[in-house]
């Protein structure tokens, strides 16, 4: 009996709220997705709903992690904040492995990190740690990798010393590709051949390899000087000076090396070997040789005359 009084007392409200309606001339009717929060707000302001007894203080905590969120996001503050936040939770880092690194050191590598007592394994950026790596002068690459909880790995490749190259007064170590390196300094690297003149960098790989193809001379050449950016001279380590020809230079090395091993050419009182014009090679002697050459001429024709007396 209750539930049928309950329902229709339900369906006599519905009919008269439907009958007012119609007397007064409403019939607006809220969409669909409005009608929930509508009756919300009805139920709330009748105060049929009923609130939390910490609601308000929630409320007012939340406002004011959003306003700091906000206030950390635009002062470019957020950053620090995870940093500090994450090292405190146990994710400081603790240790930096360097591997692959053999000219670049370990301490040159951590200020490129630019770590600091709070920085976290979390918080750090490791493209950016990347990219400051990779501008150190021996690194070709670099890979960095977070280990948690608190190690970083970085792993280099680096960049092999193919020449040294004389630039005006400058010293310099340059890769295969003629990229300088760093600026020489004499010690391990002494070895190496020396490039001297302008443009010489760029073209010394190619021109070395022609070079080793005659291994007798080039065990013998201690620089190779590029000449207005157009031609080779080789400077021998007895301070004899090979001129080459701009063109065809292969042609002349190899007709200079069969001279030295007939001849011995190389190892004679001579300052250069001219070989840029096709049908002749020119020799200058030192001055002991000059004097050496005109004692010897003075000699044959002393022997010639005395010849023709007999």
């Amino acid at each position: 009996m209750l539930a049928l009084k309950k329902k229709a007392k339900a369906h006599y409200n519905a009919q008269s709220v439907r009958h007012a309606s119609s007397v007064q001339g409403i019939a607006f009717v809220l969409p669909k997705f409005l009608r929930k929060p509508f009756r919300f707000i009805a139920r709330l302001f009748q105060g049929r709903v009923h609130i939390p007894r910490f609601a308000g203080t929630i409320g007012l905590t939340g406002f004011f992690a959003a306003t700091g969120a906000y206030g950390m996001v635009a002062g470019g503050h957020s950053e620090d904040v995870v940093k500090v936040t994450t090292s405190t939770l146990g994710f400081a880092i603790e240790r930096v492995e360097v591997v692959g690194n053999a000219e670049t050191s370990d301490i040159d590598v951590l200020g490129q990190l630019n770590l600091d007592g709070s920085t976290s394994l979390m918080g750090l950026n490791v493209e950016r740690a990347r990219e400051e790596i990779s501008q150190l002068p021996w690194v070709e690459s670099a890979e960095v990798r977070k280990i948690y909880p608190g190690t970083v790995l970085v792993s280099l490749e680096e960049r092999k010393a193919h020449a040294i190259w004389q630039n005006d007064d400058a010293l310099s170590l340059i890769d295969a590709d003629g990229k300088e390196i760093v600026p020489y300094r004499s010690g391990r690297y002494a070895q190496l051949p020396l490039v001297v003149g302008d443009g010489a960098e760029t073209r010394v790989k190619d021109f070395i390899t022609d070079v080793s193809a005659f291994p007798e001379l080039a065990s013998k050449v201690r620089a190779y000087v590029r000449v207005a950016d157009r031609r080779w001279d080789l400077l021998l380590e007895n301070g004899v000076r090979v001129m080459l020809p701009e063109f065809e230079p292969q042609k002349a090395l190899a007709q200079v090396e069969q001279l030295d091993r007939d001849q011995h050419l190389l190892s004679r009182d001579i300052v250069s070997v001219d070989m840029r014009l096709n049908d002749r090679v020119t020799v200058l002697l030192t001055e002991t040789g000059q004097v050496a050459r005109e004692k010897l001429l003075k000699e044959r024709q002393q022997a010639a005359r005395a010849g023709k007396r007999a």
